[in-house]
């Protein structure tokens, strides 16, 4: 009985295939996370009786690192620009419970424009001048912001930024050239205790 050779090419043609497979079910999975990452839960302004709404802000965790949720019932307002500077102004208050703040108390908002999915916010200099220096500092002040409008405002998909009405091209170590789309990487899922 005559033994035929084996196909050493039909074996790299499985191979082939099956690590084809597996590539593209790893890159379905890493889609499926980054865009889990990029769009928040749908959370948006839910009018109460007595002329409030509920609003979600992001706040500093309490051991500084990341965003954290913190739900707030409001005064209604008109429109998106005027609710977009009341949730800023929201954020430079302060926090309600164990979390940090992140805005400086004194940040003041000089207006904002919503065209299509941009929101286009001006903030006083006292927001760049009352911000501890740091890179963790910049990003999570700037992002407490994005994120609060996003999830707040589910058509916006962009936020940029002025100060004093001029455009900001560098805010410390953060490129805001462009408009920012929210990251809620940044958001804490379990928060520690804060530390006593």
């Amino acid at each position: 009985m005559v033994k035929r050779p084996r196909h050493p090419r039909r074996g790299m043609t499985i191979l082939g295939f099956a690590f084809v497979i597996s590539a593209a079910v790893f890159g379905a999975l890493m889609l499926q996370r980054y865009e889990q990452r990029r769009t928040p839960p749908p959370a948006p302004p839910q009018t109460q009786a007595g002329g409030t709404v509920l609003v979600t802000l992001f706040f500093a965790a309490p051991d500084g690192t990341g965003l954290v949720r913190e739900g707030r019932e409001v005064d209604a307002c008109d429109g998106p620009e005027e609710c977009i500077g009341g949730l800023i102004e929201e954020l430079a208050s302060g926090p309600l419970g164990e979390l940090e703040p992140i805005l400086p108390p004194a940040t003041s908002v000089l207006g904002v424009e919503v065209t299509g999915d941009l929101a286009m916010v001006d903030l006083g200099r006292e927001f760049v001048d009352g911000l501890p220096a740091g890179s963790s500092a910049e990003m999570t002040a700037i992002y407490s912001i994005v994120d609060t409008v996003a999830v707040n405002f589910p058509q916006i998909h962009r936020v940029g930024f002025r100060v004093e009405g001029e455009p900001v091209s560098t805010f410390g170590h953060l490129d805001l050239s462009r408009p920012l789309a929210p990251d809620f990487s940044l958001e804490q899922r379990n928060v520690p205790p804060p530390a006593r």
